[in-house]
């Protein structure tokens, strides 16, 4: 791991229940000296990444700030997804959500959120779990063979105990079958009481970008059927597709590969 791979994964301390890091927590995970673990985090603070706090620790910089704003303005799978998301919760007053990913981590980039007899478990910039709900299955179901080898030997436990597969081949075959269907339907999978249903959004390669989501409560779902939601989620899912086609717009996502280095216990 290089110096630069070092001092960026000083970024990933940060957790909800951890808002800010000191020096002693860059030096365990960087295995450096205090001098270099101290020129890290002054890098990362002139950068605006991080910013003094007290007693000695380090939080958040403005610059997270500003390079959100600036990634909501220009995103493209963002500035393009947003009318039709739009669009369609208003059609169905249903919950929508665009979703991302990076590394190991799978999450919701953009919401509208009308129907407040649901709380509202999701949120921008949330991570959410790898393996379970359609947010996260749409994804992966559309990953390539080579990327999908690099999750499973990562994450075995967590794949077999989700139920996508005791082995890389009953998980490479799970996952062409989720492709297969096109919308990917869970039922109370992350929130107890909710069908989650999901749509991938796909550059002009046909390489995935994130996913297109309902979020409908259970009741609502079984009373309307299912033909009355993975219909309109699919056509709005193409529209975008194919605006992201039009304009060209290509994926340019490494490998994912686990956030911080840990191999699972295989099982079977």
């Amino acid at each position: 791991m290089s110096s630069l791979d070092k001092m960026l994964g000083v970024l990933g301390l940060f957790r909800e229940e951890r808002a800010s890091i000191a020096l002693d927590d860059v030096i365990a995970l960087t295995q450096t000296s205090r001098a270099t673990a101290y020129r890290y985090l002054q890098s990362l603070t002139e950068a605006g990444l991080l910013a003094p706090a007290t007693g000695g620790t380090y939080g958040l910089g403005a610059r997270v700030v500003e390079l959100d704003r600036l990634m909501r303005m220009t995103d493209p799978l963002l500035t393009q997804a947003q009318r039709p998301m739009r669009e369609l919760s208003a059609e169905l007053h249903a919950n929508v959500m665009l979703c991302g990913y990076y590394g190991d981590k799978v999450m919701c980039m953009d919401l509208v959120w009308p129907d407040h007899a649901v709380e509202p478990a999701y949120e921008r910039g949330r991570p959410m779990p790898m393996f379970r709900g359609a947010m996260a299955k749409t994804i992966l179901a559309h990953l390539p063979p080579y990327h999908l080898r690099n999750i499973q030997n990562w994450h075995a436990a967590e794949i077999a105990a989700a139920g996508l597969g005791e082995d890389w081949e009953s998980f490479r075959a799970t996952m062409a079958g989720l492709r297969r269907m096109g919308v990917v339907v869970t039922r109370a999978e992350v929130v107890p009481g909710l069908v989650g249903l999901g749509a991938p959004m796909l550059d002009a390669d046909q390489k995935i970008l994130g996913s297109l989501v309902l979020a409908i409560p259970e009741a609502r779902y079984d009373e309307a059927g299912e033909g009355a939601f993975v219909g309109r989620l699919a056509d709005a899912a193409a529209r975008i597709n194919a605006a992201i086609a039009m304009a060209g717009i290509r994926a340019e996502f490494p490998s994912p590969r686990p956030s911080r280095p840990r191999r699972s216990k295989r099982v079977g």
